[in-house]
């Protein structure tokens, strides 16, 4: 089964890197400095994580802190996984 960061990891490359995977970044680097996803391209980020992930992102959590870098991203999804099975 596929993990959270391959998955992530996997629509990055695809749907921003084109599908190059010789392009090299850790789980830890910056999207936004490296380059690789634009303010545009984080809209797309979110529409795939809340698909893939059944979530809702608002608005106001859509921030670096959040969506800059795989691990980010993963925390995050973690996280909001986490509010929802508590909302249960």
């Amino acid at each position: 089964m596929e993990g959270m960061e391959q998955k992530v990891r996997n629509f990055i490359v695809d749907n921003f890197l084109f599908g190059d995977d010789s392009v090299t970044f850790s789980d830890d680097d910056s999207l936004s400095e490296n380059g690789i996803i634009d303010s545009t391209g984080i809209l797309g980020l979110v529409n795939f994580l809340e698909s893939e992930f059944q979530l809702s992102i608002e608005n106001e959590e859509i921030t670096p802190e959040n969506l800059d870098s795989i691990n980010k991203i993963v925390q995050f999804i973690k996280m909001k996984i986490g509010q929802m099975s508590m909302a249960d």
